[in-house]
């Protein structure tokens, strides 16, 4: 697959999906659901916004609740091929001191991703955990200096890994938040007029813009411009899009949004109306347009 620096309305957008044994069903399904439903044009069947890739250790992967889901491709492949995805979707469940201690799979493919973000700046990617999820970015250090959520039975355990991390690595603490349905860094949103539009933008998501979208928006091709480049490099992680989810459902929530910011706002409510859903904003913290 040719390198890509931006999406365009008829270019899906390659999403990966990361199954460790055990994970939880909804928290795979639910975000599934939303991003095979979302589409560029309302009345095209063929304009499917999201191309959905699994994987996982083995062919098949159990999850907690006993269903077997087929990946198509493995650890490795996933390694070899993760410059190709737009986000990165981590899962909770299972999420037990065997994984965190051995730092396996998911944990160092959310590492890499990283990595690749920070080696190259001007591709708009996004982390997306869900659930107890964040629970693998806290470990990896991934959340320092960001703000983020998690299922609300594991807040303490969560509050405590982000704090042992940051002194572990010398780095900023984790500004935990405990009632949002999710919670968004590295804010994106339409360039315009700076007197109308002032790059800074702080907790929302109520609605007050009519959209933050740019209709199949991987990187705007203003964001070629050197002054941006140069903006979403020096933000964290070099302006990786980071989202945590709360518990469970709060994952339909986190995967609307992600349809709005990459596909439009009115994709993402029509997914909702489809699905009978009623989408609970979060939280977005303060971000710049690059």
């Amino acid at each position: 697959m040719a390198h890509k620096s931006s999406a365009v309305a008829d270019e899906p957008i390659d999403v990966l999906f990361a199954l460790h044994p055990k994970f939880n069903l909804m928290d795979f399904a639910g975000p599934l659901e939303v991003l095979t439903t979302a589409l560029h044009e309302a009345n095209d069947p063929s304009s499917r916004a999201f191309e959905i890739t699994v994987a996982a250790g083995e062919s098949t992967v159990l999850s907690d609740q006993g269903v077997a889901i087929q990946s198509q491709i493995t650890w490795k492949e996933a390694h070899e091929r993760l410059s190709e995805f737009d986000v990165l979707v981590v899962v909770g469940g299972n999420v037990n001191d065997a994984i965190l201690k051995a730092k396996a799979e998911p944990m160092p493919l959310i590492t890499a991703y990283s990595e690749i973000q920070k080696a190259d700046p001007t591709r708009e990617r996004t982390l997306l955990s869900i659930c107890t999820g964040s629970i693998f970015l806290a470990e990896l250090g991934i959340l320092s200096g960001l703000s983020a959520t998690t299922h609300p039975d594991y807040m303490t355990q969560f509050e405590n890994l982000c704090s042992h991390s940051a002194v572990r690595d010398l780095t900023e603490r984790t500004d935990v938040i405990e009632d949002a349905r999710y919670v968004v860094n590295n804010l994106r949103f339409d360039i315009g007029d700076e007197d109308e539009n002032p790059y800074v933008r702080r907790k929302s998501d109520a609605g007050r813009r009519p959209s933050n979208a740019r209709k199949g928006s991987m990187s705007f091709k203003g964001a070629t411009r050197r002054e941006s480049i140069a903006r979403r490099a020096a933000m964290r992680l070099g302006g990786l899009r980071v989202i945590t989810s709360g518990g469970v459902t709060a994952g339909l929530d986190a995967a609307l949004y992600l349809v709005s910011v990459m596909v439009s706002e009115e994709s993402a409510n029509e997914v909702a109306r489809v699905m009978q859903w009623t989408w609970t904003k979060g939280v977005v913290v303060d971000g710049l347009d690059v």
